[in-house]
């Protein structure tokens, strides 16, 4: 499943993570869902280096191309996220500790590969990462699918909050108007694991800077799960569904910003 790509070990002094890499160009960083980098996670990998970018797709957690299932993901909840320090479920106005770890990948991988800068994409529990990696400067181009971080269960404040702290929100917003970027959403309607209070907090903090694509429940596959994996488990390949269009926009919006 992840033929083509190279893998490389990397380390910012405190984590050490394996990465994988196909492709040429500009770099866009694809930081996988729950419960690891499964087939489809690295499909839409191979789309980001076939539209003329390098795809790095670190592996944070799980096995790397081991299918999705619901006791697969189950256990790597469990396991990776609910125990390790690295992820903070429930924190409002923080962003994770291996947000650092993922700054330090996108300066090393905007050395190597240069462009205009670097893309990343967060799914589910890494959705709002990307926005919170936008205090390291290489990063020009955020999109946070899903984004369920922090956790929405039973308080309005954590359903509308970000998971980022007001510096590194005030920084993506001065860097939104200074450099002329902007951020891209992505979530199905009902998703309650994304709800819609967080985006209409992009809305408000953001504005016309924020770029939201929402997507009715049945624009969805059909699948094991509810309606949640934007470009994955829940993305209708057939040409022109709005899944579809919706991929075909996030590799647009990250190909335009890295290029320039």
């Amino acid at each position: 499943m992840l033929d083509g790509y190279t893998s490389f070990e990397f380390t910012d002094g405190k984590r050490t993570r394996q990465v994988f890499r196909r492709g040429e160009g500009p770099a866009a960083i694809v930081i996988h869902e729950m419960p690891g980098i499964h087939p489809l996670v690295v499909r839409f990998a191979d789309r980001v280096a076939e539209a003329g970018m390098t795809a790095f797709l670190p592996s944070l957690f799980g096995t790397p191309g081991k299918e999705f299932s619901r006791p697969y993901y189950l256990s790597e909840l469990a396991k990776n996220v609910c125990v390790r320090r690295e992820f903070d479920l429930w924190a409002k106005d923080r962003s994770s500790p291996i947000v650092d770890w993922l700054r330090a990948l996108a300066r090393h991988a905007f050395a190597e590969c240069g462009g205009r800068g670097v893309g990343a994409v967060g799914m589910c529990f890494t959705g709002g990462f990307a926005l919170a990696m936008m205090t390291e400067p290489a990063v020009v181009a955020p999109v946070l699918s899903q984004p369920s971080l922090p956790s929405g269960l039973g308080s309005k404040r954590r359903r509308a909050a970000l998971g980022a702290s007001p510096d590194e929100i005030a920084c993506a917003k001065r860097r939104f108007e200074d450099e002329d970027l902007s951020l891209l959403g992505l979530r199905f309607k009902g998703d309650e694991l994304a709800p819609a209070e967080r985006f209409e907090t992009l809305r408000a903090e953001f504005g016309a800077r924020f770029e939201a694509i929402e997507l009715n429940d049945e624009d969805a596959k059909p699948a094991m799960i509810p309606p949640h994996c934007v470009l994955t488990i829940h993305l209708d390949d057939r040409p022109g569904t709005p899944t579809k269009l919706a991929e075909l926009r996030v590799i647009e919006f990250l190909s335009h910003a890295v290029k320039g």
